[in-house]
């Protein structure tokens, strides 16, 4: 096992990485950046070193600074959190041509699944069934892309290779505005992710995001650890998470579940990773995989009592799951509200000074956040600054428990989206279950202030 991990993130995920090694009696380090001298982590960790200014391109995301870093605090891994560098091939390969353990994927897993086209081939060769659509990248041939079309059937989505986070999309109706989308699309990912390529998939018009999480270690083990369901989100951007997912048989849940865990050894993975479906009328669409952890991987924790972010650790040091498929059974509910800093309605980000932070607490209550009474959020980075999750024996009870923990949820100074999830807690609809992915949209449309 590792005696010291570098922690290459900031924010909630560095706090938990950081508990993670502290439990495992590891000792960890931080890196940060300028904006986030005052944060918890910081305060907390054995070590911190600060490498650069606020910019990300200059502190989180610079390879060598991190890299230089883990070589003056003699740290043998590096543990990447989500967003930044997480699901950068090329750091990943650096940190492991330096000496260090990554904590994650290998560099090639991660190249393949990163660009969405290998990701969906390598996905029909391991049998995950995928959206209907173009077998890799559109053709130059502006004949081929409306016969490919033609073929899809309207209405179909052009999407990105190389993007990611809801960027890089564009429907299209009618073949009238096929070429021109397209044409655009490509445009666009060029400029934003460096690859031009684009693929068309159909477009579902109302499916629910579903999502399988794995882990899978060095010695061809993999597991699943059920599902989540995301589907609550605004511009392809997760608000509300929950495990299990509401009114999906177990029968389907589970042909699902082994195919992943299948396609996972079959590609050799290792480490954590997410699979991201859509799912309509019973039938499952793979879209990408995330070889990073997740998050909203504590709804998955807290219904299946497996630490995840530990298992990633115990992977990269080598070891073997402590357990096979058979072993892993889910408990009970859980539902994650992510806490944002931003207005709840317009969504514009609230940085600032927090004057009073009252996190709410009580029976299956968990909050994991960086955020203190007194502290600066800087206006730099995702506004996320934490995430309030509940678990209860059924789905009402972690709504019960969640609707409790909301109103105990105490933030003054700047604004947060606590007042939309309050909201969201009693909409009739969620409660029901099974919303899909353009709920909430349509939601914010009827309830605009």
């Amino acid at each position: 096992m590792f005696k010291k991990i570098l922690i290459a993130n900031r924010g909630e995920i560095a706090l938990r990485v950081q508990r993670a090694c502290r439990e495992m009696g590891i000792q960890s380090v931080v890196v940060y950046s300028e904006a986030d001298r005052e944060a918890k982590y910081v305060k907390l960790a054995d070590e911190a070193v600060c490498i650069g200014p606020a910019p990300s391109g200059q502190s989180y995301l610079n390879m060598p600074a991190i890299i230089a870093t883990a070589e003056v605090t003699d740290a043998e891994a590096i543990h990447p959190g989500y967003g930044f560098l997480s699901e950068n091939a090329d750091f990943a390969e650096r940190v492991e041509r330096s000496g260090f353990a990554f904590i994650g994927p290998t560099p090639e897993s991660i190249r393949v699944m990163g660009d969405k086209v290998s990701a969906k081939q390598a996905m029909i060769r391991s049998g995950v069934p995928c959206v209907p659509g173009s077998e890799g990248a559109l053709p130059e041939d502006p004949k081929e892309i409306v016969k490919i079309a033609r073929a899809v059937g309207y209405p179909v989505i052009i999407k990105a290779a190389g993007g990611g986070g809801g960027r890089g999309m564009r429907v299209v109706h009618t073949e009238a505005a096929l070429l021109n989308a397209v044409q655009t699309t490509r445009a666009e990912a060029g400029a934003a992710f460096g690859n031009p390529a684009v693929y068309m998939e159909k477009f579902l018009e109302n499916p629910r995001h579903i999502e399988i999480q794995v882990l899978a270690d060095t010695h061809r083990n993999a597991v699943w650890l059920g599902e989540r369901d995301c589907s609550m989100q605004r511009r392809h951007q997760k608000i509300i998470e929950e495990a299990p997912a509401p009114g999906i048989p177990r029968r389907v849940i589970e042909r699902i579940g082994d195919r992943c865990a299948a396609a996972c050894k079959k590609i050799g993975y290792r480490g954590a990773g997410t699979f991201e479906f859509l799912f309509e009328n019973g039938e499952f669409y793979f879209i990408e995989m995330n070889t990073r952890v997740q998050v909203e991987h504590p709804v998955t924790e807290l219904v299946t009592g497996i630490d995840i972010v530990q298992m990633q650790i115990r992977i990269a040091a080598g070891e073997k799951l402590p357990f096979a498929q058979r072993n892993i059974a889910m408990r009970g509910h859980a539902i994650e509200c992510r806490v944002n800093a931003e207005d709840p309605y317009r969504f514009v980000p609230s940085p600032g000074r927090i004057t009073m932070w009252h996190p709410p607490g009580g029976p299956g209550v968990r909050v994991d956040s960086h955020a203190y009474t007194n502290y600066f959020v800087p206006p730099h980075y995702d506004s996320m600054i934490g995430k309030i999750i509940v678990h209860g024996d059924t789905r009402d009870q972690a709504l019960a428990r969640m609707r409790t923990a909301l109103q105990e949820t105490v933030v003054e100074g700047i604004q947060t989206n606590v007042p939309l999830h309050r909201e969201l807690m009693v909409d009739a609809k969620f409660v029901e279950g099974g919303t899909s992915i353009h709920y909430l949209e349509g939601w914010l449309q009827q309830h605009r202030r």
